[in-house]
């Protein structure tokens, strides 16, 4: 299955956020007046001071005394409350967490008495409305159904940002149930959130599911944020979004207590304007976590600080193969990544181009719909009797319920197709799963890599994002992540350029737990290229 088919989900409006108030829990309201548009004069942002901010220069400024985690707290909501609810109504933040401002006092306070987390310490983070938070926040994937859900228990990767002393501002909007509900959705569109917009040009699509989280972080409402993939969802909404997206092996991040669709190929990451930020986050959540097994494969092989890979000489002498198999979609594209390859050769790579890829698994999507009805299960069982759905076909009777708030657009047709599969000891399960990691790993990445001696592949991230369409659903047009995505390998995506004010990613990948070659590859290209540039946020290019 490519990402064509996988990467769909849609868009009805929940209450708005208000005042540093939590969405209201239970309230059933149709985002259905989603109306792009037209116009091609950009909206008139006003001055932010921590437009581009990166988390060495808010710690430098917290350090000096000139802003405190409180100050750039206050100055992130105002952020929010003037872009994400009017002017451009980006639609990017689904709930704002009332204790931040709270959060943000303590750990000035804990700075002032000379204790230091971490980098980290009292920036803020927006987290994706899939990932656990046992606090005043729900945790939703975007669901009406689970609205006012409170998790028993943080999610592993928000335990681990709190005891490193980021401030969880709030939880973004994303693709509802993280693209796996509809065929036919659009990326970006939530019950409880609505539809998201491109910042860099309104009427586009922000790719999903993690478009809340891309979004939020390149329009500059919040320095960092994190998403999750199981196939483009963290590198799609990068790529679109202009940022540097990590996809990490899966195991090096826990996925415990994330609303999950699949184990075998789920995983959390940063997504960032820097790859320097994004190594920095990696670095805190990454680690053995004893709630999820998967991690266990990572003892020895997880770095603490993976910024001491950051090089900005890293391409040279490297042997980086081009996956050709992934372009020819768009001339623009086609483009862009020559001017790529070009500038890598400047700075000392070996340039082998073309290397030959297998064919993508064809049993991917078999393998989701098994697995989403197993993992997401089991979730919800762990949620405890007050849940407000206890399983998948709970899920499917309160969107037929629920039609005009919930299916505005597009219903849930992947739903019941994952209902309707059994056990995960059924053999159609066991042997698609392992012809998919043979396929991806054994005669796909690994076999690659192999013979033709490389550090890293690159491929196109994904085209210009679409015209967000809710008659008909997402419009891919090509791009590279399921072949990483299957496997479980990393993958990072960071900006290649622009093509009619539209940002396009490029993307290097490798084997398992290759993350520190891809972040010295990717940084050394970050830093001879500096193709990020902040949005302008233009309502339309077709006028």
């Amino acid at each position: 299955m490519d990402r064509r088919e996988f990467v769909r989900v849609g868009a009805v409006a929940g209450a708005a956020i208000a005042g540093g108030k939590p969405l209201a829990a239970k309230t059933l309201t149709s985002g259905g007046d989603f109306k792009p548009e037209l116009g091609a004069q950009p909206f008139r942002i006003p001055p932010f001071e921590l437009e581009e901010t990166t988390i060495a220069d808010l710690a430098t400024a917290m350090g000096a005394g000139r802003l405190t985690a409180r100050s750039i707290t206050q100055q992130y909501l105002d952020r929010i409350a003037e872009l994400d609810r009017k002017g451009p109504t980006l639609r990017h933040v689904i709930e704002i967490n009332p204790d931040a401002l709270s959060i943000a006092d303590a750990l000035d306070a804990e700075r002032k008495s000379g204790k230091l987390r971490g980098p980290l310490h009292g920036i803020p983070i927006l987290i994706k409305d899939n990932l656990d938070t046992a606090d005043r926040m729900t945790t939703t994937a975007g669901s009406l159904a689970l609205a006012g859900s409170i998790a028993p228990r943080d999610s592993t990767v928000a335990a681990r940002l709190r005891a490193a002393g980021a401030v969880l501002l709030g939880k973004t909007n994303l693709s509802e149930w993280a693209n796996f509900r509809s065929s036919h959705a659009s990326s970006g569109w939530s019950g409880r959130g609505g539809q998201a917009k491109n910042p860099y040009v309104l009427d586009r699509n922000p790719c999903g599911s993690s478009s809340g989280t891309g979004g939020s972080v390149s329009a500059n409402l919040v320095a960092l944020g994190i998403g999750t993939e199981t196939d483009g969802s963290i590198v799609c909404p990068s790529s679109a979004n202009g940022l540097v997206g990590i996809k990490p092996t899966v195991g090096l991040v826990s996925r415990a207590g994330i609303i999950p669709i699949a184990h075998s190929q789920d995983t959390a990451g940063p997504m960032t304007r820097t790859v320097r930020d994004a190594a920095i986050l990696l670095g805190v959540i990454a680690g053995v976590d004893p709630r999820d097994s998967a991690t266990s494969g990572g003892a020895g092989k997880i770095e603490a600080d993976y910024t001491r890979f950051l090089d900005a000489n890293g391409l040279r002498g490297a042997r980086i193969g081009v996956a050709r198999k992934y372009l020819g979609f768009n001339d623009a594209v086609d483009s862009l990544m020559s001017d790529a390859i070009d500038a890598m050769k400047k700075q000392g790579a070996i340039i082998v181009d073309p290397v030959e890829l297998a064919a993508d698994p064809e049993n991917e999507f078999d393998v989701l719909l098994y697995e989403f009805k197993a993992d997401l299960n089991a979730y919800l069982a762990g949620l405890g009797p007050k849940a407000p759905v206890r399983t998948l076909a709970d899920i499917i009777a309160f969107n037929d319920q629920h039609k005009d708030q919930e299916m505005p657009f597009f219903g849930q047709d992947i739903m019941v197709k994952a209902q309707a599969k059994g056990p995960l000891t059924e053999k159609a399960y066991v042997d698609a799963l392992a012809k998919n990691l043979k396929r991806s790993r054994d005669e796909g990445i690994d076999a690659t890599m192999t013979k033709n001696n490389l550090d890293a592949v690159i491929a196109a991230t994904g085209g210009p994002a679409w015209i967000t369409d809710l008659v008909t659903g997402d419009h891919f047009t090509g791009g590279y992540s399921t072949m990483s995505a299957v496997a479980g390998y990393p993958h990072i995506t960071v900006p290649m350029g622009f093509t009619r004010e539209l940002p396009v990613g490029l993307s290097f990948f490798g084997r398992a737990y290759d993350e520190p070659t891809l972040i010295r590859l990717a940084y050394a290209y970050e830093q001879a290229t500096k193709h990020r540039r902040a949005p302008r946020f233009i309502p339309s290019l077709n006028l």
